[in-house]
């Protein structure tokens, strides 16, 4: 099993149990690796706390993404605290979930800014800042989807945005490789999460894609974790500014499977 030991990380973007980011958490922190987490909000942060406790995690942080004050002092409590870190887990995103639904030409200017500023720059803007705590080296991880390069249904703004963090992703990967810190994002299928679920027609594509992937099933969160940890691990030292899919392999389709033709 690969090992996380002696690794310390910061996790974005947990909102439940049922969360890929803590997908991610659980898989890193079985590998042995020190957590702090982030939260916006008191309500987001209760149901955050117990998940860190059960880590072994005693900090948490109220960050607003779009407040620079805000991140300012997330990463000011993470060099306080440990001086350096090893890896940052980003998985936030956001968009008016009334946009996604119907036709991608309604996405107003108002929730095009707020979706690319907080579902794309705020990586660029962590990445600037983790990597400060990074003089050693270390790992940088987003998610994205499959809807930034083919059409999906509803996914609309958001697929968009998940393009600009795709391409995002290689030039920091450019940018940050002479420090050794690699830049990578995990491309999961669709699964059952918060975020995922205020999508128009999440069911029908989930159950589209369990269906017709050549694996017949959509991907867990102990898979994506464990991609993850490769990523935070000295086995992925020279994987950066990858787009890696844990989907089951439904990307590679052309159309569905012959029996639902």
């Amino acid at each position: 099993m690969i090992q996380l030991q002696g690794k310390r990380g910061l996790i974005m973007g947990v909102a439940n149990d049922r969360s890929i980011a803590w997908g991610i958490a659980k898989a890193m922190a079985d590998a042995g690796a020190e957590l702090a987490f982030t939260y916006q909000g008191e309500a987001f942060g209760k149901r955050v706390a117990p998940l860190a406790v059960s880590v072994g995690s005693d900090t948490l942080i109220d960050v607003d993404v779009t407040d620079n004050d805000s991140m300012d002092l997330a990463f000011k409590t993470l060099k306080d605290k440990w001086g350096t870190i090893d890896f940052v887990v980003h998985a936030i995103a956001y968009s008016d979930k009334n946009e996604l639904t119907g036709r991608f030409i309604n996405t107003s200017r108002d929730n095009f800014c707020n979706s690319m500023t907080i579902s794309c720059y705020s990586f660029i803007d962590v990445a600037k800042r983790a990597s400060e705590l990074m003089p050693e080296g270390g790992s940088l991880l987003t998610l994205t989807y499959g809807g930034s390069n083919r059409v999906t249904p509803n996914y609309n703004v958001m697929g968009v945005a998940k393009a600009a963090l795709e391409s995002s992703v290689r030039y920091l990967a450019n940018d940050l490789g002479p420090q050794g810190i690699r830049v990578n994002a995990v491309s999961p299928g669709p699964m059952k999460t918060l975020a995922g679920a205020a999508i128009g027609g999440a069911r029908k594509t989930f159950r589209h894609t369990e269906e017709n992937a050549p694996m017949r099933s959509n991907a867990t969160l102990e898979a994506v974790g464990g991609t993850a940890v490769y990523l935070a691990s000295e086995a992925g030292a020279y994987t950066s500014g990858e787009i890696i899919r844990v989907d089951g392999g439904f990307h590679v389709l052309g159309m569905p499977q012959q029996d639902n033709l």
